[in-house]
């Protein structure tokens, strides 16, 4: 055991050690495994904050206690010494490059006090400085997606990073669309095209080689002249494509909402699609997200009967401390913040004698649920159609959590404006929206659409704009 102690070190010392805080391990409680053969150091105030949080009414609480889990078991039964030259981390037994696992204690002999220790950020800069000086010759560097963390580590003279692993776009602007558009007539660029009708749906063939740009089933391709069509198959060879008149695509209609523009009817088209089990809808305040989405489902709930009822939920920062204090049922406690969907469903009968009566008429008759983020945890909904509001605010791994809630005959509708993320430490490419979106953009059941413009008013579409 001493040799291989000792051999452990030699490796430790050339490696870097990432010292990780505790939003890293909220964020994405697998973290840990990310580092390679580096040294990964868990300060012992981390743990203390994690301990906090994970009995809470927090959707965090669960992320907390999981990665508590991870380091109990990497840890196993190891003594102290053996913690603190590391544990090797086993991803699989393959993997022959794993790095190593420390806690990292505080020290009250000859201790440094670089920052005042009045919260804990400061209390992890202060014990990495000790770190840092009882081990000069090791490269150490903070982990953290807090921003002024961060700089105020830089100003006590340690390296800093963010928590990028789950972080599949460098610049928003890449983010898949959903669509791609084409200036001109889209048929001047094509060569070659076999054209066949099948179940009176036209459908042309196109040579890959057609093609620079990235396709995935359900995208769509439009150009100026009007010409719109959906990607249905594509092979190393060739591209199919379904070609839609753009006329039918706006005179879609569901639960009486019809669209306002080309990217509202092509959202439409994916929602109304049985075949599509995953729709994610990314745009402006205004954009129409929620009306589509509530319309379809309604639609697909009452008319068509494809899906026995719809469960709604959202992230809202507050939420789940909140909720635990608000009187009455879980559907009671939900409605205040599930406010944009009851708006939506009056804005759905505006033109009716009695909105409110429509309305009634409506929750009467469609088994809609209002559920938080903390009840949906653990359950899987079957033949559901699953409402998912400002998905901006949610984690890749929080995301992960819900959708895989999607049990048989399911489907999962994601909204979300990734300019109006308020979750401390996620930015626009760390949004699980972003991650969804990017990670999913090839599922053969999936599709996305980037809405543009804001119908909603044009005191709404000047402000987006101008505010």
């Amino acid at each position: 055991m001493g040799q291989a102690l000792e051999e452990r070190s030699k490796k430790t010392k050339s490696a870097t050690t990432y010292i990780l805080d505790s939003n890293v391990l909220i964020h994405d409680p697998n973290s840990i495994l990310n580092f390679e053969e580096h040294q990964v150091l868990i300060p012992i105030t981390v743990l203390e904050e994690l301990d906090k949080l994970k009995n809470g009414k927090q959707t965090i609480a669960a992320d907390c206690r999981q990665a508590i889990r991870l380091i109990d078991n990497i840890l196993g039964s190891a003594t102290p010494q053996e913690i603190e030259q590391g544990i090797p981390i086993q991803r699989n037994q393959k993997d022959k490059t794993c790095g190593t696992l420390s806690i990292m204690m505080s020290h009250t002999d000859n201790k440094i006090t670089t920052l005042p220790s009045n919260n804990n950020d400061n209390q992890i800069i202060n014990e990495i400085c000790q770190y840092q000086k009882t081990h000069p010759k090791r490269k150490v560097a903070l982990v953290t997606k807090d921003i002024n963390m961060r700089l105020k580590a830089r100003g006590c003279g340690i390296n800093t990073e963010d928590y990028h692993s789950d972080q599949l776009v460098s610049d928003i602007g890449l983010l898949t669309k959903g669509y791609l558009h084409y200036e001109g007539n889209f048929w001047d660029r094509v060569n070659e095209v076999k054209t066949v009708q099948l179940d009176g749906k036209t459908v042309y063939t196109l040579d890959r080689k057609e093609f620079t740009e990235e396709l995935y089933l359900n995208k769509f391709l439009l150009d100026d002249q009007g010409f719109v069509a959906r990607v249905i198959d594509i092979t190393n060879d060739h591209v199919s494509l379904q070609h839609y008149s753009r006329e039918s695509l706006m005179h879609q209609e569901a639960w009486g909402l019809r669209p306002l523009n080309i990217h509202q009817a092509m959202a439409l088209n994916l929602l109304l699609d049985p075949d599509v089990h995953l729709v994610n809808l990314n745009g402006a305040a205004g954009s129409g997200k929620t009306i589509l989405a509530l319309a379809a489902a309604i639609e697909m709930t009452i008319a068509t009967k494809q899906y026995r009822r719809i469960i709604a939920t959202r992230s809202t920062r507050g939420l789940d401390e909140d909720i635990g204090f608000l009187p009455g049922t879980e559907a009671e406690k939900m409605e205040p913040w599930l406010g944009a969907i009851t708006d939506n469903l009056e804005a759905l009968h505006n033109d009716d004698e009695s909105t409110n009566s429509s309305v009634e008429y409506i929750l009467d008759r469609v088994p809609l649920h209002f559920k938080s983020l903390n009840y949906i945890r653990g359950r899987s909904f079957q033949q559901s159609l699953i409402i998912i509001d400002e998905c901006q605010n949610l984690t890749p791994h929080q995301i992960k959590t819900i959708i895989t809630r999607a049990g048989v005959g399911s489907k999962v509708i994601c909204l979300g404006n990734l300019a109006q993320i308020d979750t401390p430490y996620l930015a626009a490419i760390s949004s699980g929206l972003t991650y969804m979106t990017e990670r999913l953009k090839y599922f053969p059941n999936g599709g996305s659409m980037q809405l543009q413009g804001v119908p909603r008013s044009p005191l709404a579409a000047y402000a987006e704009t101008h505010l």
